[in-house]
């Protein structure tokens, strides 16, 4: 009878399709199939009978005994008839509406078949026909696992695992689905009339392709139809579910206010002792827990995963898992061990891809017994999982009464889909990227990888430069998300200091590189088109002064500076006129004979404001080409300049004064401190330099009529030989504004800046004027304090804001002068160059090239760019000085001067052999004692300088 029945069936779905021409949808065939199977099971149908279904109806094959070959990627089943009793009792149990699903992706191919007895008979179908490419038989790419394999093993293959599934028969071929780079049909083939058949199967088109029966017993793709069956297993399992009365736990405690308890929503939630539940720890995590007990009116006390007690919110639980009463936290990592078994991602794509044919929407519990065969706690718990977390195939849609998953639309998958393709594109691209750091981190510092070669891959150099600037705290947001993931994934917090950590241990960085630099966007490299510019300069080195400019190369040049200088643009000359007045000239060099106003050099002179020097480097304000060589003043060489020459009244102020273009010839370039020896030596054949000391000193004294404030500190000066070395050279100089020398070139420069703005003035030329207003407070109110830095430092605390005009001069308080202007460093200062643009001008009888609107507009630009060099070298210098102090031996005593008091005796202090300020608690002295300290922490990363006082004990 069942052997009658299955035939009748098999003749049925067979005939019906050959007879009409029509072809057979896989819904068809697997009805076929599933009730053929069925039959043939009851009544156990002999081999021949079996081999016979096996040649027609592939979609659901009971495998009793099984054969294995491994072609690389692909392995050929060979199926026979065994002993039917022997078998019957293992796996009779798999009958019905069990069936289990294989479902692995590679790439974009992906394949789903579904077969009865809880076999998994896929992946993804490739190869020949078996009947015409002899011994060339694909069939089905899958791991080499037993075909009659126990109802629910959790075999691992591919990140899923065996489970059972409840697609009965009639379901069968409507969920048979592959994914392939190309469409070919898939055979099967029986070979003769023996026990044995081989299953070869080709590349099927996506899912819902209708297949028609062949010659040979191939079935070719056909047409693109669904299977004409109106009513699915999903249907089936959808209606079954939902009719059935869900018992759930009885409540004790209300609670309040979850998202996802159940698929059903209700007013109050319900909770008691012994639950298992998900709760949200944080931004991050899940967890899973067992409720204890309430804590207070709303929060309930649970135990994690980890065994940890903790109280928790109502608006934390994401779920509670059904069927889980009195259930104890130390079986929740058994739990979870058994749910990654069943985690397979995959299936939310076939499960969307027959959802979504009838736009059917699923509850939780609904999609466990559609992908699990069951509603129990685990595949329910695995379910929500899937689901909660899916971000492509379904979208959780709430409503009053539910809470329900429904599946997007394909045109939406396939957009989520790139989206997250592009994004595991960018996860494997970080994993690469960190594990080439941690490589970098453990190579020794002269095996590191040179800062270009990070910079040559463009996505290697998008990071490392998303690190670099959250280090400088300079980042836009996409940098700061890229630079946040790369610090965690390296271990580290999400701070700049750990950034920095990170590019100085692989190298990028040396230990002691100077953020400021990027920190403030400092212009620090020149550009083909201005480096092309300068050179063309240099080979025209056009003069258009060279008509009106007076020989001066017979007088005696002094041109004096620090001995690191490389820009020389200012020297000196003196002589005594035969009435006993001194007459002197201030030579200063004459950048613009070779660039013009408004040319590319000069806007990049003004975007650049100022030369920049820092302990370690300098940043000139012209190219280099330019300003050490053509535009500085070089010794026993003819050099263009711009002389200002000044007749001296015997008190000191000034009597004359012209500005002419010159051609001089330095005699000597001297530091400060070889120009101090030769003062001290008093030598006859050096009197010019004597003429200009007693300049200087007229000068001095007449500006202190005037009204002038001292505000001469101790200035240091650091040296750094090769900077990026991890323990660099260092060489410290503190200098004393006192020294002549010093004072000499200082009084100097005020002097020309006074007849500049006397000459500008005369000739109503619009220059940058600079002026100070005088102090509110008098001078007197510190003449108590000892001359030096503690009376300078109280002048400056007492200063009012500059002020500048660019029509007229205005009045200098602190100099003690009637107007100023700067005019002696063009090559290093851009303001100084725009007043030799206007001078110079003036000179070759032009108008002046700049108004005084013009002026402004440019010297507020310029300012700008200055304000941050000085900021740059303030900060470096600091840094050096801490850097100093910090390889200093411990303990080691240094004096100090007391520079103010800030509250009680918390004073500020001057280190003045290192010049450096530093603040603590004294226990006695006033402003301007000495005291002495020794250095507690010197840390020049972080700015920290902490100093503690020494009290000298006498002895008796």
């Amino acid at each position: 009878m069942a052997q009658a029945l299955g035939a009748l069936c098999l003749a049925f779905f067979w005939g019906r399709n050959t007879s009409s021409g029509s072809s057979t949808s896989l819904d068809e065939l697997g009805v076929g199939a599933g009730l053929g199977f069925a039959a043939a099971w009851v009544s156990e149908l002999s081999g021949t009978l079996l081999q016979q279904i096996t040649k027609k109806l592939f979609p659901c094959l009971i495998a009793l005994e099984e054969h294995f070959d491994f072609d690389e990627n692909y392995v050929t089943f060979q199926l026979r008839a065994g002993n039917w009793q022997e078998e019957r009792g293992r796996s009779q149990r798999s009958l019905g509406p069990r069936c289990r699903p294989t479902v692995r992706g590679q790439g974009d191919r992906r394949a789903l078949a579904w077969g009865i007895g809880g076999r998994r008979l896929t992946e993804e179908g490739g190869g020949c026909n078996p009947a015409t490419d002899e011994g060339q038989q694909r069939v089905l790419t899958s791991r080499q696992q037993p075909l009659d394999a126990p109802l629910n093993p959790r075999l691992p293959l591919a990140g899923g695992s065996y489970r059972q599934n409840p697609l009965s028969g009639e379901a069968v071929g409507s969920l048979l689905a592959a994914r392939s780079m190309r469409p070919s049909p898939m055979a099967v083939q029986a070979a003769g009339d023996c026990s044995t058949a081989t299953l070869a199967f080709f590349r099927l088109r996506p899912l819902g392709r209708a297949v028609r029966p062949a010659a040979g017993g191939q079935f070719a793709l056909y047409g693109g139809c669904r299977g004409r069956l109106g009513h699915t297993l999903v249907d089936s399992v959808l209606e079954e579910h939902r009719s059935r009365r869900r018992v759930r736990v009885s409540a004790k405690i209300g609670l309040q206010g979850t998202k996802e308890l159940s698929d059903n929503k209700i007013d109050k939630r319900t909770l008691q002792k012994g639950l298992l539940l998900e709760f949200q720890k944080d931004s991050e995590r899940s967890l899973l827990a067992v409720v204890e007990r309430p804590d207070g009116k709303k929060n309930w006390m649970v135990t994690d995963q980890n065994g940890i007690l903790s109280s928790i919110k109502p608006q934390q639980v994401t779920y509670v898992i059904p069927g889980t009463i009195d259930y104890n936290h130390s079986r929740i990592t058994e739990f979870l061990e058994k749910a990654q078994d069943l985690l397979d991602p995959t299936v939310l794509e076939c499960a969307w891809m027959e959802l979504s044919e009838n736009d059917k929407s699923v509850t939780v519990e609904e999609f466990a017994e559609i992908v699990y065969g069951s509603k129990e706690s685990l595949e329910s718990y695995c379910a929500h999982f899937l689901l909660s977390r899916d971000i492509v195939y379904f979208v959780k849609v709430e409503s009053r009464d539910s809470s329900v998953y429904q599946p997007r639309p394909p045109a939406q998958v396939e957009e989520l889909l790139q989206r997250k393709l592009a994004k595991e594109a960018a996860e494997k691209e970080m994993e690469e990227f960190v594990q080439f750091l941690k490589s970098a981190k453990a190579m020794p510092l002269d095996s590191k990888p040179s800062k270009d070669s990070w910079l040559m891959e463009e996505k290697v150099k998008q990071k490392i430069e998303s690190l670099q600037a959250y280090a400088v705290d300079a980042c836009d947001d996409e940098q700061r998300r890229m630079a946040g993931n790369i610090l965690k994934a390296m271990g580290f917090s999400k701070t700049s200091s750990a950034a920095l950590k990170i590019l100085i241990n692989v190298g990028y960085f040396p230990v002691h590189v100077n953020l400021d630099l990027f920190r403030y966007d400092v212009r620090i490299r020149y550009t083909e088109e201005v480096l092309s510019a300068a050179e063309e300069f240099l080979a025209e080195c056009p003069d258009s002064d060279m008509h009106i400019r007076k020989n001066l190369s017979t007088l005696k040049v002094y041109a004096i500076d620090v001995d690191e200088a490389d820009e020389l643009d200012d020297a000196l000359s003196a002589a005594r006129l035969p009435d006993g007045k001194i007459k002197v000239w201030i030579h200063v060099a004459d950048p613009t004979s070779l660039v013009q106003p408004r040319s590319i050099i000069d806007r990049e002179a003004m975007h650049r404001g100022t030369s920049i020097f820092l302990p370690t480097t300098t940043f000139p304000m012209f190219p280099e080409r330019l300003a050490m060589n053509a535009m500085s003043l070089q010794q026993g060489n003819y050099c263009k300049s711009v002389s200002v020459s000044v007749i001296l009244q015997p008190d000191g102020s000034i009597a004359e004064y012209c500005i002419e273009n010159s051609l001089i010839k330095p005699t000597y370039m001297l530091t400060y401190e070889s120009a101090t020896e030769l003062l001290y030596m008093n030598l006859e054949e050096e009197e010019e330099l004597r003429i200009l000391q007693e300049a200087s000193s007229l000068r001095a004294q007449w500006r202190r009529t005037q009204g002038s404030i001292d505000t001469a500190m101790i200035e240091p000066r650091i040296k750094v030989a090769n900077p990026d070395d991890p323990e660099p050279s260092i060489n410290l100089y503190v200098e004393d504004q006192s020294n002549p020398a010093m004072q000499l070139v200082s009084e100097m420069m005020i002097l020309c800046g006074e007849a500049v703005a006397a000459f500008g003035s005369e000739n109503n030329i619009p220059l940058p004027y600079r002026g100070h207003p005088q102090s509110n407070t008098a001078v007197s109110a510190f003449a108590h304090l000892p001359e030096g830095p503690a009376r300078s430092f109280a002048n400056i605390s007492v200063l009012r804001a500059a002020e500048m005009d660019f029509q007229k001069p205005i009045p200098h308080g602190v100099l003690g002068i009637p107007g100023y202007v700067q005019f002696t460093s063009p090559i290093r200062r851009y303001v100084d160059l725009l007043a030799h643009y206007q001078v110079k001008a003036f000179l070759r009888g032009e108008s002046p090239p700049y108004s005084a609107g013009d002026l402004e507009g440019m010297t507020f630009i310029a300012s700008m760019h200055v304000k941050v060099a000085r900021r740059l070298h303030s900060n470096s210098l600091r840094y050096w000085l801490l850097e100093y102090l910090r390889r200093q031996p411990k303990g080691r005593k240094y004096k100090a001067l007391i520079l103010k008091f800030i509250k009680g005796r918390l004073a500020t202090l001057l280190v003045i052999e290192v010049g450096i300020q530093a603040t603590t608690m004294v226990s006695s002295g006033k402003v301007g004692d000495e005291v002495s300290v020794v250095v507690d922490v010197a840390h020049p990363r972080d700015d920290i300088l902490s100093v503690t006082e020494i009290t000298e004990v006498s002895e008796e």
